[in-house]
């Protein structure tokens, strides 16, 4: 599963938006030069404010459903996004990795935001059909 993958990743370094992205490129979903993009996707992308993992499944998203690929359609692919957003919201209340992440540090925070990489990659399983 996609989340196995991507959980693997994140406890062996990688940070939670890469682990998503590195997990994706793995079974095939999108190419290997998406992976540097997600690299500041962590922490809130510095900011504290959207989780990387939810923003590291958005790119994998617009990649997958958005302009100049095989479905071309950007409307499609607002849609996924928006559903993407909506389903880790349902499960985790806000998308805020400020929030999210508040009172862990360190080790405690790695293991607290593995939640977030599982959760995320399921989401994403599901809206993209891949059969990992």
């Amino acid at each position: 599963m996609l989340k196995d993958k991507a959980l693997e990743y994140f406890k062996n370094g990688y940070s939670c938006s890469e682990s998503v992205i590195q997990a994706c490129i793995d079974e095939g979903i999108c190419p290997a030069e998406l992976l540097p993009c997600a690299t500041t996707f962590s922490a809130g992308m510095s900011s504290g404010c959207l989780c990387g993992t939810v923003s590291a499944a958005q790119l994998v998203l617009g990649y997958v459903y958005g302009r100049n690929n095989k479905y071309n359609n950007e409307v499609f692919a607002r849609e996924k996004a928006a559903e993407l957003v909506e389903k880790f919201r349902k499960q985790n209340k806000v998308t805020c990795c400020r929030i999210l992440s508040a009172g862990y540090v360190g080790s405690a925070k790695k293991e607290h935001c593995a939640k977030f990489v599982c959760d995320t990659c399921t989401i994403l399983e599901d809206l993209i059909k891949v059969k990992v």
